[in-house]
């Protein structure tokens, strides 16, 4: 179960983020990455950072823990920065935030070394599965800490909800994009990771994850009869996701096979 926080000071921006996410400090003492539910892609990319990041985590990847943070709009209300104070301010409720990892270092497949191929190949099988976008050679979203290999922002995957219609015909794509992925060539090891992940997507994993995401940001609006149906469709979007695993299994295949 995720825990639920307050935030309690401001600390800095992470200016390299697309949607300005920021460091924060908690009501527990730690320091957190927020991402505010207004900017961006809005709720939409926080749901996509629980779902896909309790899979992973479910899959025995390194995600640093996801809580829930609750935000005051007082929160930001000597914060000098226009962009920064009306982000804090428009984001008053609940927001998500990641474990800040002190010390980590951006991943760089050239600067970092051999990666394990059963390792990369769980971390391209899990985005395939999640169509996970980000996940390239100019921003690979892991992080290296104390030697491990950490995965961070999944907001980009599950894009599939940013319009509902057709989405089990969508739950069927090979996911051409796995061409891009920065750790495709090291993923030699696609078939043994499909076996070994497949199994553990199921109906009550799914909607484990699923219930802890927050009513608020399931909004009205997106053509479901109550919040019920709405997580129910996410449980059935990813269970017919998981039955196309040898559609983008082979898609993985093929791409991986013109690079090496």
């Amino acid at each position: 179960m995720l825990r639920t926080l307050t935030a309690t000071r401001y600390v800095m921006p992470l200016r390299e983020g697309g949607s300005l996410p920021a460091i924060v400090e908690a009501d527990d003492d730690g320091l957190y990455v927020l991402k505010f539910r207004a900017s961006g892609q809005g709720a939409k990319a926080l749901i996509a950072e629980l779902i896909s990041g309790e899979i992973a985590r479910a899959f025995g990847l390194l995600v640093p823990e996801i809580v829930l943070v609750e935000v005051d709009a007082a929160l930001g209300r000597n914060e000098p920065d226009y962009e920064i104070r009306e982000l804090l301010t428009k984001s008053a409720g609940i927001n998500l935030a990641l474990d800040y990892l002190p010390g980590s270092i951006t991943f760089d497949p050239k600067a970092n070394g051999s990666i394990d191929p059963l390792l990369a190949s769980k971390i391209v099988w899990l985005d395939a599965f999640t169509t996970n976008v980000d996940r390239t050679a100019r921003n690979a979203n892991m992080l290296m800490w104390h030697k491990n290999l950490w995965l961070i922002d999944h907001g980009a995957s599950l894009y599939f909800h940013h319009q509902w219609s057709g989405e089990l015909e969508k739950s069927k794509s090979p996911f051409a994009q796995v061409k891009d992925h920065v750790l495709l060539k090291a993923a030699s090891a696609l078939r043994e990771a499909n076996v070994m992940l497949r199994p553990l997507v199921t109906k009550e994993l799914l909607e484990g994850i699923v219930d802890q995401i927050p009513e608020s940001w399931l909004e009205p609006g997106s053509g479901f009869e109550n919040v019920r149906s709405h997580r129910a469709a996410y449980v059935r979007y990813l269970l017919e996701r998981v039955k196309a695993a040898d559609l983008f299994l082979s898609e993985a295949e093929n791409a991986r096979a013109k690079l090496v």
